[in-house]
């Protein structure tokens, strides 16, 4: 049912997001066909979830706030979308456990590492959470950069950037938060080499 209601629902949302904001993707090769893959992506507006899981070629796994599944409706919907409940502003042990065990079974984790929508456009600071999967894991990381503005047949622009090299991170011992900072740099090249 899971795959049933995920893949009705990319092709409903890819029918509609598609032309009304004339989305271009770059770098969709990036992304490896095969194994864990952790999505880092910047975060301007509440529908990058839906534009990274329509232009992504894998399907993307998400945290999402808690609050989304005790709405009425929405959260009987949102697991089905490939979504996990994450309470945000502390640690949330079982969201970590999560997104590692989905990881470790080679399937793709988006998340977006500021953990809030930038209300200027600019990108804020990262949360640790990014690092953490990125070091615990064997998976590939990609930075994402979502060019705006989210404006009807405006173009947007979706850019996958080749995987980090991990090997070196993990070489110069940088803890979570400075993998984050470090993600949060190859999101920012991405923006600045195609805004």
């Amino acid at each position: 049912m899971i795959v049933t209601v995920y893949s009705f629902a990319r092709s409903l949302v890819n029918a509609v997001l598609k032309p009304v904001y004339r989305i271009e993707v770059i770098g969709k090769e990036n992304i490896p066909a095969n194994g864990g893959v952790l999505l880092c992506s910047n975060h301007i507006d509440n529908l990058d979830p839906p534009v990274v899981g329509i232009t992504a070629p894998r399907p993307v796994h998400f945290m999402a706030k808690e609050e989304l599944f005790s709405v009425p409706v929405l959260g009987k919907i949102v697991p089905h979308l490939n979504a996990f409940p994450v309470k945000r502003g502390m640690s949330d042990r079982e969201a970590l456990r999560k997104g590692l065990g989905i990881l470790k079974d080679g399937k793709v984790l988006g998340l977006f590492p500021e953990g809030t929508r930038s209300k200027t456009g600019e990108m804020g600071k990262g949360l640790a959470g990014a690092g953490f999967f990125a070091l615990r894991s064997e998976a590939q990381v990609i930075p994402c950069a979502i060019i705006g503005p989210y404006k009807a047949f405006k173009k947007l622009k979706v850019v996958y950037g080749k995987p980090i090299d991990m090997g070196s991170i993990k070489e110069k011992k940088l803890n979570a938060e400075q993998t984050t900072d470090f993600i949060m740099g190859e999101i920012q090249k991405l923006i600045n080499e195609y805004k």
